[in-house]
This record gives C-alpha cells, structure tokens and sequence, in this order.
C-alpha cells in the first residue's frame, strides 16, 4: 500500500528534505568533510529549524539500517530516494556518512557561518515565498502574460493573501540587506526562478527594491466610489 503524506513526513520527512539538498550536487561527502549540499543543509536548518537535525540523523541512520528492496519501492511502501550519482552498494555508507556529520554538528556544536546561499535547494529553502513569486509571474511566458514587469506585480498583489505578501516583502528586504555584487543578485533571482530579465534601467537589485516598495505600498481599492 503506498505511503499517506502523513506516514511519509513521520518516517521519511527530514530525510527528504537532506536528499533534496543534493539536487544539482555532487554527493561527494567524506567521513572528514561533508559536501557541500549537506554544508548548505546544515547551514540553513541550524539557523531556521534547529531541532529537525535530530529527526534527519535518525531518519538517515534508520534508512540506512533496514534499506528498502525492489518490491517495497514498487509498491510505493517506502521512500525512493532518487538517483544522486552513487552506485547502489555504496548508498547505504553514504547515508551512514550523513548522520555521522549530522551527529557531530549537533552534538559538538559545528555550525556552518552565516553565507549567502550556495545551492538552488539553499536559496529556496531561505527564500521560499520569492521563490514562487518569481517562478510564477517571471517565467518566460510573462511578456506574452502582462503588458510589463509592473503589470506581473499588481496581478500577483491582487490576487494573493496580503499575509503571503507581506511574507514576500520581507524576504525581499533579507536578501537585499545581504548587499551582493549585482551579478550575485542576477544569479540568486536566476535560482529562484525569474526567467526574464529587469525592466531597462533597472539592475537586478534596483528592481528587487521597487518591487518591495510596489508591493508594500497602499492598495487601491477598485470599484465605483461610495460618495
């Protein structure tokens, strides 16, 4: 019987989140070092969920000690993790390797410093309502959708909940307080998504900062007037 959403956050939730952090990476991790997309994992989780480590050390560790066969993952009764480049035997010591750095991060204090995100899955994991703005109204398709970057902004100010807005103005002023070079900020709207560039004059961050100004700005309220 395949697994409920419920069953598989239980068993498999925090492990998903680890694999997902491999996505474009190299799963190069070492009993010395960990890779850089568990470094990004790390990172990330320490400052926003500090208490998920545990949950993914033990999830990973369980994984690894009673692995799935074929059958189980046809039927969907255990989590598939996707392929990230190993061979199948060495799947196992890997996932051993992982709650091993997790384990010692936790328990010795090893905190990656603060840093601009480093991998797509760091970036939408720091950024995640940005992220869907700019992959929603900024994708290729949006000249063919809107007259003009502003009209791709008050469509999607019109028509989301002011709290998810507000979530939006916030993570943009975070990741302008972050004071990039402007090819950084052109890479970081990139990985989250914006397939179009800013409108002529703006850079990218010059955008960023008129766009939270737009978005935070009153609203209008359309309508015949009640005077």
């Amino acid at each position: 019987m395949p697994l409920t959403p419920l069953e598989h956050d239980r068993r498999y939730g925090e492990l998903d989140q680890v694999i997902r952090a491999y996505a474009g990476q190299p799963a190069d991790d070492t009993p010395d070092k960990p890779s850089h997309a568990l470094t990004a994992y790390l990172r990330h989780t320490w400052h926003s969920r500090p208490w998920a480590l545990a949950v993914a050390e033990r999830q990973l560790r369980e994984y690894a000690d009673h692995p799935p066969g074929r059958l189980r993952l046809r039927l969907g009764e255990f989590y598939a993790i996707p392929d990230i480049g190993l061979p199948e035997p060495d799947l196992q010591q890997w996932l051993y390797c992982l709650a091993d750095h997790i384990k010692r991060s936790v328990e010795e204090g090893e905190v990656p410093p603060p840093a601009t995100p480093t991998t797509h899955w760091e970036w939408h994991a720091r950024f995640p309502e940005l992220g869907q703005f700019l992959g929603g109204w900024f994708s290729q398709d949006m000249p063919d959708e809107f007259d003009d970057h502003d009209g791709a902004v008050d469509d999607y100010r019109a028509g989301t909940d002011p709290y998810v807005v507000a979530r939006v103005v916030g993570e943009l002023r975070e990741l302008l307080a972050l004071d990039l070079d402007e090819s950084d900020y052109a890479l970081g709207v990139a990985e989250l998504g914006m397939e179009v560039d800013p409108p002529a004059p703006y850079s990218p961050s010059g955008w960023l900062a008129l766009v939270a100004d737009r978005l935070n700005g009153p609203r209008v309220e359309y309508g015949p007037s009640s005077g």
